[in-house]
């Protein structure tokens, strides 16, 4: 399996985290049917549905971006040690497979410029932070990250209101080192990466589009979670903050995206993903 692709000038590769079945269709996907789940599963599985235990295969990854002028992180997975109780399989990790990956790139954490987190789940974030002297401190130590200004806004609020462990372990201690970069989710972050808003799945969620003069490339982050959301567009998972809103956001890229010849990389999609 690949995790490596060229596009133009650009280097794109998938840092993994972990692949393993992870949740029941049906549950995920709140209006998905029986019958529709059936008759599709024939092209779903062994790779987007695990065969054994009939749950969706999800890939937790991050994609690391080498540009002519800079090295950028997209979405930054569960990481370790953070008290995850409601998600039992991500809660106290120590694995190590994540770092492993990184590091099989080429890359150190000392080399990171940008992390572009396209939202503020939980598999997005983790690796945002690590601890360190019972402190989370910057993984990331040279980076900037960049935060859609309205999507933190937004979990700050909530945070307000009933107290969010994601936010105070992975997004907090980045905000109080000053490294934080709060943009609007339609801007340029330089000539080959910008933004482009996506919302649906969290009210400010974007995407990464990379390309110098034209889009060769387009990172999804959560618009779209299995490919049998490219046959049902209108399929929102259970956790959308909105989802009319992001049912008609992914119909939109989708039309937008398909038969341009760009690489569409998806962040759960299972191996091989489409295109690496």
């Amino acid at each position: 399996m690949s995790t490596k692709s060229a596009l133009g000038d650009l280097e794109i590769h998938r840092v993994i985290e972990e692949e393993t079945p992870l949740f029941d269709p049906l549950e995920f996907f709140p209006t998905l049917t029986k019958e529709t789940l059936e008759e599709n599963r024939p092209w779903l599985e062994p790779a987007a549905i695990d065969p054994a235990t009939g749950k969706l295969r999800l890939c937790i990854q991050s994609y690391l971006v080498r540009t002519p002028h800079h090295t950028i992180l997209v979405d930054t997975c569960v990481g370790n040690h953070k008290q995850r109780p409601t998600r039992p399989f991500w809660h106290m990790k120590t694995a190590d497979a994540w770092q492993r990956n990184l590091a099989a790139t080429g890359v150190s954490v000392n080399d990171i410029d940008y992390v572009m987190c396209t939202h503020m789940h939980v598999d997005h974030v983790g690796w945002n932070t690590r601890l360190e002297n019972g402190r989370w401190v910057p993984t990331f130590p040279k980076a900037r990250y960049v935060f859609g200004e309205k999507e933190y806004a937004y979990w700050s609020a909530e945070h307000a209101k009933v107290p969010n462990p994601i936010l105070e372990d992975s997004v907090l201690p980045i905000v109080a080192t000053g490294q934080a970069e709060m943009v609007r989710t339609d801007a340029a972050l330089n000539d080959h990466v910008r933004l482009i808003p996506t919302p649906g799945h969290t009210p400010d969620h974007y995407a990464v589009e990379l390309g110098k003069g034209e889009t060769i490339g387009v990172l999804t982050g959560d618009l779209i979670h299995s490919p049998l959301q490219a046959r049902y567009p209108e399929l929102s998972m259970r956790a959308d903050s909105d989802q009319a809103q992001s049912a008609a956001t992914r119909r939109r890229f989708l039309e937008h995206q398909c038969d341009t010849g760009r690489l569409v990389c998806t962040a759960h999609f299972p191996s091989p993903p489409p295109g690496m």
